[in-house]
């Protein structure tokens, strides 16, 4: 589960970055003034997105989606103007753009707060316990060996470390990466330069 749930971040890490990236492309489709002001505001809204990912401070992250959220309208507000000027399709394919572009920050969300069920973490801990104190009762009438009687609880500590890592997208070592968002904001800083 949590190895399927870090993909699924990293999937929808992938799908934002492209979403805003064919965003900004078509945002050329529109009149000069709006399509700078559009494109603009994308790239402070991808700033807000590389944000997201790499910051673990509670209070910055409610800065962040207070700033994502103002910036998903006026985004939206900035596409509204053009549209009722100009209905045309090629103005509703930018229109349609901008609708992925704030769907998968939603989606994004959505994976972010998907975790494992309290329930499967206290089945997992259950087991593991179970098992340890199956090993220590069949090896009580034996000479056991030292070493292989902490096998198993080491293996299984190990385990939960990793599968609790991975189900924990801000803490822990292993975290989503913005590597398509830095990318593709390094791209586009040198389009503006």
């Amino acid at each position: 589960m949590a190895i399927s749930r870090y993909d699924q971040r990293k999937h929808y890490e992938e799908t934002e970055a492209n979403a805003i990236g064919t965003e900004y492309v078509r945002a050329g489709l529109l009149p000069a003034a709006d399509a700078t002001t559009v494109r603009t505001l994308l790239r402070k809204y991808l700033d807000q997105r590389v944000s997201f990912y790499t910051s673990r401070d509670t209070q910055q992250l409610r800065a962040i989606d207070a700033d994502t959220a103002q910036l998903q309208a006026d985004l939206w507000a900035a596409l509204q103007g053009p549209a009722a000027a100009n209905p045309t399709p090629v103005v509703a394919l930018a229109l349609a753009g901008m609708n992925d572009v704030l769907n998968s920050q939603g989606y994004t969300q959505a994976a972010w707060w998907n975790r494992i069920p309290r329930a499967a973490w206290g089945l997992m801990v259950t087991i593991a316990t179970c098992c340890s104190v199956l090993i220590g009762y069949g090896a009580r009438g034996a000479v056991p060996e030292t070493i292989l009687l902490l096998v198993l609880p080491v293996v299984v500590a190990i385990s939960l470390f990793f599968i609790a890592d991975l189900d924990s997208p801000r803490g822990g070592v292993i975290r989503v990466s913005p590597q398509n968002l830095v990318s593709l904001a390094e791209s586009l800083r040198a389009l503006t330069v």
